[in-house]
């Protein structure tokens, strides 16, 4: 792969990958994004409420990231959602379906 172009995006307004990662990569016109969670990015603690508030955190930081790579939440392909337990996905699911427009991205969730 000698001569790929690739871009580190890194931001503020989310909070940054531990370890020290890059918040999202852009090659080949697309953007690859670590992991979001549910922190908010000013006082580095993960958002007090429910599960659903964590996920409308977690998915404004990401949205937060794509912006800084010049994207945005509308063009995602693909989400993967890990939680805790079966129990948090019907809150977990109200979040999500308030966030993302129609037709929504492609999405595996796990536990």
């Amino acid at each position: 792969m000698s001569g790929c172009q690739r871009k580190p995006i890194t931001t503020e307004e989310a909070p940054g990958p531990y370890p020290p990662l890059s918040q999202a990569m852009v090659h080949g016109g697309f953007v690859f994004c670590s992991g979001s969670i549910g922190m908010n990015p000013q006082t580095n603690s993960i958002v007090e409420g429910t599960i659903a508030d964590r996920t409308t955190q977690a998915l404004t930081n990401l949205g937060k990231v794509l912006e800084a790579a010049g994207s945005g939440t509308e063009k995602i392909l693909k989400v993967n959602i890990h939680v805790k337990s079966m129990e948090d996905v019907p809150l977990m699911n109200e979040a999500y379906m308030a966030f993302f427009a129609e037709p929504r991205p492609a999405r595996a969730c796990g536990f």
